[in-house]
């Protein structure tokens, strides 16, 4: 079971992104946990995670956040697959950054 965590500005523009996600993880039969929160959370719940995506609202903060979490994958979620919400896309994209 693959932790992700997504982060963003406020925590609230991922959520539809995370239903998208879950959506597509399931009819891939991925196991996978997926939750978002606010950048200002990334102490608390990065830690945990097995990869953490970035907002592309939010790309100025990557090298802050990847500071933050040493030796964790930290990337920023493609601005087309995050605008089109296109969870299917952005599944792969984790699986292939974690090697799944």
């Amino acid at each position: 079971m693959r932790k992700i965590v997504l982060f963003c500005a406020a925590g609230m523009s991922t959520s539809v992104m995370v239903q998208k996600m879950q959506e597509a993880a399931d009819a891939q039969g991925y196991p996978c946990e997926i939750a978002a929160y606010s950048v200002a959370e990334v102490g608390t719940y990065g830690p945990d995670a097995d990869i953490v995506l970035l907002g592309p609202q939010i790309r100025f903060n990557l090298n802050k956040v990847r500071k933050q979490l040493p030796g964790k994958p930290v990337e920023v979620i493609d601005m087309r697959a995050y605008g089109m919400m296109d969870g299917a896309a952005i599944i792969e994209f984790v699986k292939e950054k974690l090697g799944d």
